[in-house]
C-alpha cells in the first residue's frame, strides 16, 4: 500500500469517526469505532476461511441455506472447524456486511431495518461460540465496552439506529484488503486510530498508549543482534501496541505476553492481538494489577518492555519483603513511587538471555534512599545496567516531563562498562507536541549497538565512574553537554553603540526640520 492510499485511509477512518464525535468524549466513542473494525475484521475473516475449506464443494459461505438439513450439516462442520482455527463463529446472517446493508435499507413489510437488538446479539453470539473452548480467555466479554443502549447515541431507539447503521455503512464501504497477506491495511489503520485518540484523551492517554517513535525505540533495543524471539512481555501493555511493534523488528516472535490493569485497555489489547493476525495461542494477556497480582510469575521472557505509569502509588507493604520479585534488593520501592517496583518485577521476569527496555522518569536516575539502595544492588551485585538513555522533555501525551530509557541484560561481563546517551535536544516540535524523527531514532539505536562515545551525546562509563558518583544516573553528571558562548567583541561592540548614535543624532535633525515645515512642536 503506498504512503499516499495509507494516508487517504486513515482520513476515511477518521472522518467515519467524525459521526461520533461531539456526542461524546473521544474516549468513549473510540470503543464504538474499533469494536465496529473489530467486528468488521472478525466478520471478513470467518468468511474468507469458509469459502477456502467449502471451495472443493463449490459453496460460498454466505449462500448456505442454513434452514436445510443439509445446510446446517455444513454450518456445524465449519463451525467447529472455525472454533479451532480462528477461535470464534459467526453465521452467515450475521457477518458485518448484512447487518450494515440491513441497517440501511429502505424499511418494508418484508425487512426491519432495526438493528440494534440483533447486532447486540451477535456481539454476545461471538463471545458465547467461544465458551469451553481454548480461546474463550481471548473474546470474553471483549464488547462489553459497546453499549448499544446509551443514551449518547441518540435520545430514540430511531435515532441511535440510524446513527449507528450510518457509521457501518460508513466502514463497510472500506476494503481493507484482508487476503493480501503481504501488507497489513487493517492492523495499520487500528494502530493509526488508536494514536489519533490517545493525541486527543490528554492524561488519559497514558493508560493505553505509547507514542510510536518510542516504542521503535524500545522494541529496537531489546531486539538489538536478534532475528527471532522465544517470548515476547510487557507488564502494562496498554492497547498492546508495544508488544506487536516488537514483532516488526523480528523474523518471528513465538509468544505475546501481557498484563493490564484498566478493563476497557485490556479489551482493545485483546482486539488488537487478533486484527495483527496473532493467533489466540500465541498470546496471552491478563487483566489485573500487575504489582498486586502478577499473573504470569512462573514465565521467563527473552525480550522485556514496558512504559510503566511515572511514579505510580503502590501498596509497599511487608509481605512483599518475602515476594521473591522484591526480596533479594532488601528494600522496597517508595509506596508513592512505584517505578523501580516495575523494574524489579520485570527483572524477575527476564530470561537469562534476554533484554528488556523500560521508560520511567529521570527521577529513578538520582532519587536517594530506597531507590538508591536499589539502584546500587543493580549495578553493584547484579550488574545487569547497560544503558541509560535521556529522551526529550513532552513526547508522551498527557505530560510534559522528560523521560529516560533503562536497558537492562543478564549477560553482561563483569568487567562490562555503562553507556549514556543523551538525546533530550534531539527532535521535532509538532503543535504542542515533540516527537522524535526517524534520523533522532537511528542515531540512538546506533550508539547503542556500536557503543562509542559522541561529544556531547553519548558517554561510555566504567563501573567506577558509576561508584565515584555515588551510584547516581543524571545524565549530565556523564555527557557533558555544556557549549562555550562565543566570546564577545567589545571593540565591536564599543563601535556599534557609536554608530548608532550617529544614525539617532541625524534621524531626530531630519524629525525636527519636518515639525518646523508643519508648525509644530518637536517631540523631544
Amino acid at each position: 500500500m503506498t504512503a499516499d492510499h495509507k494516508r487517504k485511509l486513515n482520513q476515511q477512518l477518521w472522518n467515519i469517526a467524525d459521526t461520533l464525535r461531539g456526542k461524546m468524549d473521544a474516549d468513549e466513542f473510540r470503543d464504538y469505532i474499533l469494536g465496529f473494525i473489530f467486528y468488521k475484521y472478525l466478520s471478513e475473516r470467518m468468511e474468507m476461511h469458509a469459502d477456502k475449506i467449502l471451495k472443493e464443494d463449490g459453496v460460498r459461505f454466505r449462500e448456505i441455506e442454513t434452514d436445510t438439513e443439509h445446510g446446517k450439516a455444513i454450518l456445524e462442520a465449519v463451525e467447529e472447524d472455525a472454533i479451532q482455527e480462528l477461535g470464534y463463529f459467526l453465521h452467515p446472517n450475521d457477518l458485518f456486511s448484512e447487518i450494515a446493508r440491513r441497517g440501511n435499507a429502505e424499511e418494508s413489510d418484508t425487512e426491519d431495518n432495526f438493528i440494534l437488538g440483533d447486532l447486540a446479539r451477535i456481539l454476545r453470539d461471538i463471545e458465547n461460540s467461544t465458551m469451553g473452548t481454548d480461546s474463550q480467555d481471548d473474546f470474553d466479554n471483549l464488547f462489553e465496552d459497546l453499549d448499544l443502549t446509551s443514551t449518547k447515541l441518540g435520545r430514540t431507539e430511531k435515532a441511535k439506529n440510524d446513527l449507528i447503521a450510518r457509521v457501518l455503512q460508513h466502514l463497510d464501504e472500506i476494503d481493507f484488503e484482508l487476503e493480501n497477506s503481504d501488507i497489513d491495511v487493517l492492523g495499520d489503520a487500528y494502530e493509526y486510530l488508536i494514536g489519533q485518540f490517545a493525541s486527543g484523551a490528554g492524561k488519559k492517554a497514558g493508560e493505553f498508549y505509547t507514542p510510536q517513535e518510542v516504542s521503535i525505540v524500545l522494541a529496537k533495543l531489546v531486539t538489538t543482534g536478534k532475528s527471532k524471539l522465544k517470548s515476547v512481555y510487557d507488564p502494562t501493555c496498554g492497547s498492546g501496541s508495544l508488544l506487536l511493534r516488537v514483532a516488526k523488528e523480528v523474523d518471528d516472535v513465538g509468544e505475546f505476553y501481557g498484563q493490564e490493569l484498566n478493563r476497557t485497555t485490556y479489551n482493545l489489547a485483546r482486539m488488537n492481538m487478533i486484527l495483527h493476525n496473532v493467533h489466540y495461542r500465541d498470546f496471552d494477556i491478563k487483566q489485573e494489577d500487575t504489582l498486586e497480582e502478577p499473573q504470569h510469575l512462573d514465565k521467563r521472557f527473552e525480550a522485556i518492555v514496558a512504559n510503566p505509569p511515572f511514579s505510580a502509588k503502590w501498596k509497599a507493604d511487608q509481605l512483599k519483603i518475602n515476594d521473591d520479585r522484591f526480596s533479594q534488593y532488601g528494600k522496597l520501592a517508595p509506596k508513592t513511587k512505584a517505578d523501580f517496583a516495575f523494574v524489579q518485577h520485570m527483572i524477575h521476569h527476564l530470561d537469562d538471555n534476554g533484554q528488556m527496555a523500560v521508560v520511567l522518569p529521570h527521577g529513578v536516575l538520582f532519587r536517594g534512599s530506597a531507590e538508591a539502595h536499589i539502584r546500587q544492588y543493580l549495578i553493584e551485585e547484579r550488574n545487569y545496567l547497560d544503558a541509560v538513555i535521556g529522551l526529550p522533555a513532552n513526547i508522551f501525551y498527557g505530560t510534559s516531563i522528560p523521560t529516560c530509557v533503562l536497558v537492562f541484560k543478564k549477560c553482561r561481563e563483569a568487567d562490562d562498562d555503562i553507556l549514556f546517551i543523551d538525546a533530550s535536544q534531539h527532535f521535532d516540535k509538532v503543535s504542542s507536541q515533540n516527537y522524535l524523527r526517524d534520523d533522532d531514532i537511528e542515531k540512538i539505536i546506533t550508539t547503542y549497538k556500536e557503543r562509542k562515545a559522541v561529544d556531547k551525546y553519548s558517554f561510555i562509563a566504567s563501573l567506577d565512574d558509576i561508584r565515584e558518583n555515588d551510584y547516581n544516573l543524571n545524565i549530565p553528571r556523564y555527557v557533558d553537554t555544556f557549549e562555550e558562548e562565543a566570546l564577545v567583541d567589545l571593540t565591536a561592540v564599543a563601535k556599534e553603540l557609536t554608530d548608532l548614535e550617529q544614525v539617532i543624532t541625524e534621524n531626530d535633525q531630519t524629525i525636527e526640520g519636518f515639525c518646523k515645515e508643519l508648525g509644530i512642536n518637536t517631540p523631544f
